[in-house]
């Protein structure tokens, strides 16, 4: 492994905090340290309270923070003699230890401080450091591994049975540490947990770490002969297989067992793949994760294959077996997160796109460490007590409970037409807006500026294109698992001629967009809206053109009208499947690609109005923007409309011609 300091860069960093900040951020970028908020760092320096009294200050990362985007304000300042005494004591709840700790801040507004600040306090050096390094863990977790350990590092390691994180593991770290430590000690390193190095300075920390996993990782490649650094987080991505409506009744079947809507994401690539089909999957993929601090993101084990019942049975006797020891904890949802398919690959589950990605990472590690350890003679979990232990301990699951604060569309979603301008759009931005991701397809990919959105998947595709649609169709299925919503809001006005002079081209394309491109988004999602966990709904977009057609304007009139009436038909066809089908009528939404301020000023002079007053032409007197519209569509797409099917919905400012 790479040292990446810097001194230049380093020297941006002033002061021992900040410099504790640039190492913690190298540690965080090197995804085979720690993941998604794993590890943590410190540094211990002097200070004065609100008295002007001398103390030393222990600065520890703060729960929550993630080493590699973490600030000064991630570092939660604490009086050190008052923590490091916290170590004396008999024994510590839990709960009294984080009230302790949060006693000790000099901040209020300070994060909670790690779980393992009293470790950090009682280890007689400035800096700290503690990453879940895939190599390390490749050499601990075997059938020997404190043997193994042992050969690779010798004397120079403190070695640490494992031990519950938290104050028990602070007191065994100190005794082990007193008992093993020499002048030649450069680490400590924690069973089936992780490595902690240590210095004078957090450079000297780093360089530590570094030096040691550089050796695991070359202990391996000689012993073993395995590259973990060839990490299957990097391997080369395959075009995927299988069958996109396998994926997403397993997606209904996980959804089903964990009480809600769950994404269910795929990755795929050589070595994922590769993985999910050995013969002996089942057997090595079940003993356990990598480190306990994976559990609540993966659970103990990863569904092998698609038997959903039978990984509940299971989990609901793993549950059964350790709750002896717990009496007042209630069984979490069985669902699973983590899927290994021969067919499918790896798949992950969550309620949003970040947690299945976070899954998925945590997994290709993992597999790194299960086949690393598999060459030095086998892949050795934590017993099952132990892991329940971290599954159902009451700080990693305040952790969970708080981050499952979600929107009301989370775990579902839909699909736009039309997503890249206008009402489509709009439409597109209120789904996301509730939690829902979004598949988006058009005629042409979006022009204007745009944050990055993992749960944004737009594609390029026409809806008059039964074919382009449906391959569409699939790689937003395979992006996110299944689809719960459709849009409908791809559209198009056609020319502005009486029935007298209609050309003929004109008239089939806006009816080719309007309608039959309606009709094959229609056909490609009914599958997939079959199975939606919390029943399909869809919503066509019409026009106030329905009600009340206007001159020069037949085929966008007949081709909405049509298209209402197929809603009409769809909402009796498919009811029987559980599946919502409503339209609502826009009129006057002028801030679409339909209309240009030439254009509006033109139509406003023939009425002799202003701009503003023409747009706000209804009986109401209010303008319709896009948004107002995108916000009815996701009301309507909502758990509120599930009891109504073949609804039309005016959004219109009220329209004296249609009421």
């Amino acid at each position: 492994m790479k040292n990446r300091w810097d001194g230049r860069e380093a020297s941006k960093f002033s002061g021992a905090l900040n410099e504790c900040v640039y190492g913690s951020r190298l540690l965080g970028a090197e995804t085979a340290l720690v993941l998604h908020g794993g590890g943590n760092t410190s540094v211990k320096t002097e200070g004065v309270d609100i008295h002007g009294d001398q103390l030393e200050i222990l600065y520890v990362k703060g729960s929550g923070w993630d080493l590699a985007t973490i600030e000064p304000e991630g570092f939660a300042p604490l009086r050190l003699d008052s923590v490091k005494r916290l170590a004396d004591l008999p024994s510590l709840s839990d709960t009294e230890m984080v009230n302790q700790l949060r006693l000790n801040l000099l901040d209020a507004s300070a994060p909670n401080p790690s779980v393992e600040a009293i470790l950090h306090a009682s280890l007689p050096f400035a800096a700290v450091q503690h990453t879940h390094a895939d190599a390390a863990l490749a050499v601990t977790n075997t059938t020997n591994g404190e043997e193994r350990v042992r050969e690779l590092w010798g004397d120079n390691v403190v070695v640490v049975p494992y031990v519950m994180p938290g104050f028990d593991l602070a007191k065994v770290c100190a005794r082990e540490f007193d008992r093993q430590a020499n002048d030649q000690t450069t680490a400590m390193i924690l069973m089936n947990h992780g490595v902690f190095t240590f210095g004078d300075t957090t450079e000297q920390a780093y360089s530590k770490m570094i030096e040691i996993i550089t050796q695991a990782e070359e202990y391996l490649q000689s012993v073993a002969g395995v590259d973990i650094t060839a990490s299957a987080a990097f391997a080369e991505p395959l075009t995927m297989g299988g069958s996109t409506m396998d994926q997403a009744i397993l997606r209904n079947e996980l959804s089903a067992v964990a009480g809600s809507p769950l994404l269910l994401t795929r990755t795929s690539n050589v070595r994922s793949n590769a993985f999910a089909a050995r013969k002996d999957v089942q057997e090595i993929a079940c003993r356990g994760p990598a480190t306990p601090d994976h559990i609540i993101r993966t659970k103990q084990f990863p569904l092998v294959g698609r038997d959903v019942s039978k990984f509940v049975a299971e989990y609901h006797k793993y549950f059964e077996r350790n709750r002896v020891r717990f009496p007042t904890v209630q069984e979490l949802d069985p669902a699973p997160r983590v899927v290994l398919d021969p067919q499918l690959g790896l798949l992950t589950a969550g309620k949003q796109v970040s947690d299945c990605k976070i899954a998925s990472d945590i997994y290709l590690h993992t597999i790194d460490v299960i086949e690393a350890s598999e060459g030095l003679g086998g892949f050795v979990a934590l017993p099952e007590s132990d892991l329940f232990e971290v599954e159902y301990w009451e700080l990693e699951q305040a952790k969970l409970t708080k981050s499952e604060s979600k929107p009301s569309m989370s775990g579902e979603v839909a699909l736009v037409s039309g997503s890249s301008s206008g009402i489509g759009r709009a439409c597109a931005q209120a789904l996301l807006g509730q939690g829902a991701a979004v598949i988006g397809i058009d005629i042409k990919p979006f022009d204007g500026d745009q944050e990055e959105n993992s749960s944004f998947c737009e594609l390029v595709a026409d809806v008059t294109d039964p074919a382009a649609l449906r391959t569409a169709v699939d790689v937003g299925v395979q992006r996110f698992g299944g689809i719960d919503m459709v849009v409908a809001a791809a559209g198009i006005f056609g020319a502005s001629d009486r029935i007298a002079n209609l050309v003929q081209g004109d008239w089939d394309q806006t009816l080719a967009v309007n309608l039959t491109g309606v009709t094959n988004l229609l056909r490609a999602t009914h599958p997939f809206l079959q199975v939606a966990p919390s029943g399909g709904r869809v919503l066509l977009v019409g026009s106030k053109n329905v009600s009340a057609p206007g001159k020069g304007a037949a085929a966008y009139s007949t081709s909405k009208a049509a298209m209402t009436q197929l809603g009409r038909v769809a909402a009796l066809e498919w009811a029987d499947d559980g599946i919502v089908v409503n339209t609502i009528h826009p009129d006057g939404v002028f801030d679409t690609g339909l209309w240009s301020e030439d254009l509006i000023g033109e139509r406003a002079a023939n009425y002799g109005l202003s701009i503003e007053e023409y747009k706000q032409r209804n009986l109401l007197g209010r303008e319709i923007t896009s948004r107002d519209i995108g916000e009815l569509v996701a009301t309507m797409c909502s758990h509120s409309f599930s009891r109504i099917t073949g609804a039309q919905v005016p959004i219109d400012g009220g329209s004296d011609r249609v009421i």
